[in-house]
This record gives C-alpha cells, structure tokens and sequence, in this order.
C-alpha cells in the first residue's frame, strides 16, 4: 500500500526498526524520534537500525518534522495515499517494510510520547533477540487512564485466550520479523483494523499462534494526550470491541478449551516503581448521565442481546443514585458474554449492538471511577486483578451461550 516513501540514505536492510505510526504529530513526533535513535545507539549499536515514520499523509509537516530530526540512526518516511487514514493502515505499512528490510525485531512507540526513554527501546526490542515473539509494556498508568483496558480489554482477552497482558493495547510493543510477516499475509482485515482495532489484532494474533509473548516494563509511567474517559468515545470503542469480537468468532476453536489464565513472562524489573503518573481528571456525574440516558435510547436492544435475568439486574443498577452507585463486575462479565454472543448471532445490526454498548461501559467505568477513589494506584490494580479472576469463572458462561 506505501504510496510515498522517502529513504534519503538508502537503507536496503535493517536488524531492527522502530516504527512510529502518526497522523497530524507535527509538535509531538520530534521528542520520540530523539529518544528512539538514542536508544538504538546505545542499545543496539552493533546492529543495522532505522527508525520509519508509517504516515497518513499528514498535513500538518509530521513527515518534515520527523525527518528534519538530527538522529545518528537513518530514518525512513512512508505514507498512506492521501485518502486512506488509520493507525491500522500504517502498520500495514511497516509489515511490508519490515517483510522487504528483513528485519528481526520491530518496535513501535507512539507518536505523541512525552515519557518515552532510550531504556523504552531496549525494554521493547531486547526480548526479540532472545527468541520472543511479541512483546506487550507494562508501565504505571493512572487508575482513571486506560478504562477501556482496565474494564474490557484486559479481563476480556485475558479470560478468553488464557494470557495475560496487562496492556494488550498499550500502543507501544515489539513484534518479531516472522510476525510481521504473518501479519501482513493475515486474511482478517476489516474496517475496524484498518483504524484502531490494530492493537488488539496484533495481540491476539501473537496468542492464537502461539508466539513466546512477554511483557517488558517500561520504567517510567506513560505519558501522552491522557482523555477523560466521560469524553467522546469517538470510533475507537466500537472498533476496539468489534475487533475483539471478530477475533473470537475466527478463533473460537482455540480458546474453546481455555479455562484459566496462564502468567506471561516479565522482562525488566518495575516494583520499585515510586514516579506518579500525570492525573486524569473524571467528570463522573457526566458518566453517570450517559449511562442512564442510555436506557432511553438502547433498552429495546438490550432486551434483545441481553439474557433476562442479566437485563433485570441491569434494570436494578439503573434505579441507583449517583450516591449510591455501584455497577458490580460480576455483572459486567455477564453483560460482556451477552454481547459477544449477540454479536456473533447477529441478534441486532452488529453497528447498532456496539454503539448501545456505550452507555453501559460509561455505567461500569462510572462505578469502577467511585470504587477506585480512595485507593493507591497499586490497590487500584488489584482491583482489576479480582475483576480478572471474575470473567474468568464466567468462561463456563461464555462458552455455554457461544455454542448452544
């Protein structure tokens, strides 16, 4: 798909690239570019790098910016055509590149990194010389960053396929030379891919092919454009959610047999993590409004997808006050399964189906936002542990709605 390439200095081969897929990152692509090439220096200095820029024709100067950073390692600059976007699209990009440099290992960072370290390359890129496949970060975030993660990703992927990465859609990881090539001769590319769905596709890909994934800390807490999770959902939700369900439908045979998670190797140490991640601040009464306008506009769908014993007690967290609000995480794995199977079947128009699961992740992150108020970032995570373990002893539930 590379419609332009720019390769000013020829590189026709590269052990190892960072890849920084951006669109419209003009003030913000320079920093990760720096440390990017620092880290490759120091890192990496016996072996053959380049940093590559997978664009989506940016109009902004992205490309200019990225290439007029001084860096000891070459860059390259490639670009969706001026009509196709997505951060999926890029990636494609960078599988074909990677595929054409014969690279071994590939790292990917994001464009709008401001905590990014030369440590963050060698944490990504090290394990993909000593024979793993994929490797997902590990980094302390703030409690109310990262919902769509801590909520659904995360537990979902987790109980299904058996593994568990903390981050299955960190936006920064490292992937082997083979998976790039499978990757870009996978069959399952849809819409959502091609746009946010990229990260968890990945992922899961990696799980169902068996890839040796480990997870690598990254020393420091993620920093970027952090969003109140209240806030515009825009397509990423549904395209996020629609990839996961896509994924399970394809590879259902594989994790028809899961029945528990198994740990995930760690790369690098993080307890003595002691660095605050930024805040990120919540408009909860905003929350708790779109979940229980949701009701108006989606309970006519609901009581299709949902199973009726799963929509009354629904029925009954909706006659809470904010005061006393508490969207329980037993209910919320139930909810989960009864979509994913409504997916599947078809009940409703699958676009319908997610766009009315909205108001219901905004209920259950409005819930998890109350629960984790008082609490430490580290209290905060075992509270999602314990959600984990929750959707893992509904995978009995799962697996009997999946294939009845």
């Amino acid at each position: 798909m590379i419609y332009i390439e720019e390769n000013p200095e020829g590189v026709q081969s590269a052990d190892i690239i960072v890849g920084i897929p951006s669109y419209n990152e003009a003030p913000l692509i320079s920093y990760p570019t720096e440390m990017a090439s620092k880290g490759l220096i120091q890192f990496f200095g016996d072996k053959n790098s380049v940093i590559i820029n997978c664009d989506n024709n940016s109009s902004d100067g992205t490309g200019e910016a990225f290439m007029n950073v001084r860096t000891e390692v070459p860059k390259i600059y490639i670009s969706t055509p001026p009509d196709v976007r997505g951060k999926g699209n890029n990636l494609k990009n960078l599988f074909q590149k990677s595929c054409e440099l014969g690279a071994k290992a590939i790292v990917v960072v994001d464009a709008d990194l401001r905590s990014i370290t030369p440590r963050w390359i060698k944490n990504l890129g090290e394990p993909l010389f000593e024979d793993f496949g994929f490797v997902a970060p590990i980094y302390v975030r703030h409690k109310c960053d990262g919902t769509i993660t801590n909520n659904i990703a995360y537990p979902l992927i987790r109980s299904v396929y058996g593994r568990r990465v903390r981050q299955p859609i960190g936006g920064d990881f490292g992937f082997c030379g083979e998976l790039a090539e499978i990757y870009l001769k996978s069959d399952i590319w849809s819409m959502a891919v091609s746009q946010f769905g990229i990260d968890i596709w990945m992922t899961t890909i990696a799980m169902t092919y068996y890839k040796p994934i480990c997870q690598s800390f990254m020393g420091r807490p993620k920093v970027h454009k952090a969003k109140d999770p209240g806030e515009s959902l825009g397509p990423m939700f549904s395209q996020v959610l629609g990839t996961i369900f896509d994924m399970m439908i394809r590879y259902d045979y594989f994790w028809k047999e899961v029945r528990w998670s198994k740990p995930t190797a760690i790369f690098g140490f993080g307890l003595g993590e002691v660095e605050e991640p930024p805040p990120v601040t919540v408009n909860l009464e905003r929350l708790y409004d779109k979940f229980e306008r949701g009701f108006e506009i989606y309970d006519s769908s609901w009581k299709q997808i949902l199973s009726p014993n799963v929509h009354r007690k629904l029925r009954e967290v909706k006659a809470l006050t904010l005061s006393n609000f508490e969207f329980p995480a037993k209910l919320w794995a139930e909810i989960l399964v009864d979509f994913a199977v409504g997916y599947k079947k078809n009940v409703i128009d699958r676009e319908e189906l997610l766009d009315s699961l909205v108001p219901l992740y905004y209920g259950r992150t409005a819930s998890y936002v109350i629960e984790t108020g008082p609490m430490t970032i580290q209290q905060a995570e075992e509270l999602i542990e314990d959600q984990c373990i929750i959707f893992e002893r509904h995978k009995p539930y799962l697996i009997n709605k999946w294939f009845e």
